[in-house]
């Protein structure tokens, strides 16, 4: 896993479609339903640990981005 893409794409095949409107919500919302996973024991720690290295990544990018806009 390496992209956004591919979290959203391993999301899926647990039924998990996220889209709250805003980038940054919707990271945030993987994040927490990728816990949720890897709590239940469906997910192993090398994916569930790749997958938030990719989202923590792509969250600092927004915020990066949300600072600068101000």
């Amino acid at each position: 896993m390496k992209t956004l893409y591919d979290v959203q794409q391993f999301l899926k095949q647990f039924g998990i479609f996220v889209y709250v409107g805003k980038r940054k919500w919707d990271i945030e919302l993987m994040s927490i339903e990728l816990k949720n996973l890897y709590k239940a024991g469906v997910v192993d720690k090398p994916t569930y640990v790749k997958a938030q290295l990719v989202l923590r990544h792509e969250h600092h990018i927004e915020e990066v981005r949300d600072n600068q806009q101000k």
